[in-house]
């Protein structure tokens, strides 16, 4: 298994730190996707801003709909969901 190195929560600080507080927040922990993107804080935000405006944000398609697709296509790239 590949590894990826990661800033835990007690490390981090600024804008990581920040974000690292809403995963809390909204999940209750910080998922592996989401620690992952740690090493550039930038990027994990922009990252949970868009999966924000796909799942929550105005569309023609249900939120059932939206999470079927994502399950479909974690199922697809044989991804954990």
């Amino acid at each position: 298994m590949p590894y990826i190195d990661i800033v835990p929560l007690k490390r981090a600080t600024g804008l990581l730190k920040k974000q690292y507080e809403a995963a809390l927040a909204r999940a209750g922990r910080i998922w592996g996707i989401v620690s992952i993107m740690s090493l550039n804080p930038r990027a994990m935000k922009t990252s949970l801003d868009f999966y924000g405006a796909i799942m929550h944000g105005p569309s023609p398609l249900s939120r059932s709909q939206r999470e079927m697709l994502a399950v479909v296509v974690s199922a697809a790239n044989h991804c954990v969901y």
